[in-house]
């Protein structure tokens, strides 16, 4: 009986990422105040898309969905984190385990798989403008974010479900700022190898095959934007790409380091760093990578304070 599962029956134990620094007060203070700088930022750069209509385009709809997706993923870990401060650890249920596991996972693959498309998107753009309108429609870009979410439910789904159907009788100290896959797998008292070794090939897949669609994607914009002879043209091009490149480095870096790069390189200060990159920094990063480099998003801001002035007087 010593075996038998018992996660159904105690909470487990979140180790604070505050509680790792000597200076845990501006710690908080950083952590805090991007949260909240994100979460403006992506719900200004949605309510824009939405009120102006020259942003009505496909690629400010994938756009939009991206948004989303950052605003959602901090809210899934950093109001609780927040909430728990200045504690050195705090409780999470099982089943709340289970929904920051099974939260996290779908919106991580989600967005994975939604800038690959936002790259094929700008592939069709540059390289075949004249067959833009149709190869871009609205039912296609539909098609193309149910697909992402799919994807991300499918694989969330599966792994929360296997996750959690391991016994965890021993600790039940999370070395971890929130409930993540690899860091519950070391409290189980299972033989998880052969998940672990699966999981790693499954990310490594769900990793390595947006990232070749994003590289052809873009290895052909550059050979067509190479071959422009309208320097204007060529910076658009550039720019607008620019900005999602930047997006994606963002994104997969921090993907790549967590599921692809071998756990002798990893500790559980660096995987908590690194999370913390891409569950905060980067759904932060992004509505101002794109306000800033993106001309039509700039005009539309400017339109909208313009009418609050004239409102005002």
């Amino acid at each position: 009986m010593g075996k038998v599962n018992q996660s159904v029956f105690s909470d487990f134990i979140l180790v604070s990422l505050f509680s790792r620094s000597g200076s845990h007060e501006f710690l908080f203070s950083l952590v805090a105040g991007m949260f909240i700088i994100g979460l403006l930022g992506n719900t200004i750069l949605l309510f824009l898309i939405q009120m102006d209509s020259k942003l009505h385009t496909p690629m400010y709809y994938l756009l939009s969905q991206l948004s989303l997706l950052d605003v959602c993923f901090p809210l899934i870990t950093i109001p609780k984190m927040v909430s728990d401060f200045p504690k050195k650890e705090s409780l999470i249920s099982f089943g709340g385990c289970a929904a920051q596991i099974f939260f996290l996972t779908m919106m991580g693959v989600a967005e994975g798989v939604l800038l690959a498309l936002m790259s094929y998107d700008r592939y069709v753009a540059v390289c075949r403008p004249l067959q833009y309108p149709v190869l871009m429609r609205h039912q296609v870009c539909l098609f193309m974010v149910a697909s992402s979410w799919l994807a991300g439910v499918l694989n969330a789904s599966i792994q929360t479900f296997i996750t959690l159907s391991f016994s965890y009788c021993a600790s039940r100290v999370v070395d971890h700022f929130f409930c993540e896959v690899p860091a519950l797998l070391k409290l189980s008292c299972s033989d998880t190898s052969i998940y672990e070794l699966a999981l790693s090939i499954s990310g490594v897949l769900i990793l390595m095959f947006p990232l070749l669609l994003i590289i052809t994607s873009y290895g052909q914009v550059l050979r067509a934007v190479l071959h422009m002879h309208s320097q204007e043209a060529r910076n658009k091009a550039f720019t607008t790409c620019s900005s999602h490149i930047t997006v994606v480095g963002l994104f997969y870096g921090a993907a790549v380091f967590m599921y692809m790069v071998p756990g002798s390189y990893h500790s559980p200060h660096k995987d908590n760093m690194v999370s913390l990159f891409y569950s905060l920094v980067t759904p932060t990063l992004n509505p101002l990578i794109y306000s800033l480099r993106n001309r039509e998003v700039r005009i539309a801001l400017l339109k909208v304070i313009h009418r609050l002035g004239h409102r005002q007087k």
